[in-house]
């Protein structure tokens, strides 16, 4: 793996990954999480064992990939990796346990469905309390294969779910905005107020909420793993 340029700029590769399989690893498990900073519903973690055998072209950072490049790898994605999984944790939970400790619990859901269940995980930033030998990078969506293709399927999966959500609270805006913070989004919170959905511990929300904190989970829309 290259060391971190000056400039803060990475190329998207598979070394580490090619490393690890020398030194004797076989599943070698990318994870990532997506939608941390966003206002309304769940966080999404993926995560992907790719095929060495089956490699994949131009997968990289899924904040870098349009919408219709990030649908058509995560197609590839699905049918060439070894196994691939995506979890969410919802906005309740969020609440429950704060952002970091749901995103955390996000991954190692993903990690669990893992069928064949990897050997080693690589992790965008944190370590996940696994029993498994793992290593959080920095960066990881922009510089590894693996964690590149666990954040565009996490990304899929979540933006796919906000369009749902769009047609249930088609005032907010959801499909255009995906949640995150917005003049739009913020105008919606401010005009209608928070849905249940929303998390109220986000201080944008919490000023308009009139739901409690210990509201009941919700309803999980995306559920799924699957293998090659």
């Amino acid at each position: 793996m290259r060391p971190i340029p000056a400039g803060g700029k990475f190329r998207c590769e598979a070394t580490l990954e090619r490393e690890l399989r020398a030194r004797g690893f076989h599943a070698v498990a990318g994870i990532d999480e997506v939608g941390r900073g966003a206002l309304f519903g769940a966080v999404f973690a993926g995560a992907v064992i790719l095929s060495e055998e089956h490699p994949i072209r131009g997968l990289n950072d899924s904040k870098q990939l349009d919408p219709e490049r990030r649908e058509v790898l995560a197609g590839r994605i699905r049918e060439r990796a070894v196994s691939w999984a995506v979890a969410a944790v919802d906005a309740a939970t969020i609440d429950s346990i704060n952002i970091y400790q749901a995103s955390r619990m996000a991954m190692r859901i993903a990690v669990s469905r893992l069928n064949p269940a990897p050997d080693f995980l690589l992790v965008d930033a944190v370590p996940l309390t696994v029993a498994l030998p793992q290593r959080a990078l920095i960066k990881g969506d922009e510089r590894c294969h693996a964690i590149a293709a666990a954040s565009i399927l996490a990304k899929v999966a979540r933006d796919e779910n906000m369009r749902i959500w769009d047609k249930i609270f088609p005032e907010y805006g959801l499909a255009s905005h995906k949640g995150y913070s917005t003049p739009e989004h913020y105008r919606a919170i401010e005009q209608y107020g928070p849905t249940p959905l929303h998390r109220l511990s986000f201080e944008p929300v919490r000023i308009h909420s009139r739901f409690p904190l210990d509201c009941d989970p919700q309803l999980d829309l995306f559920d799924t793993a699957g293998a090659a």
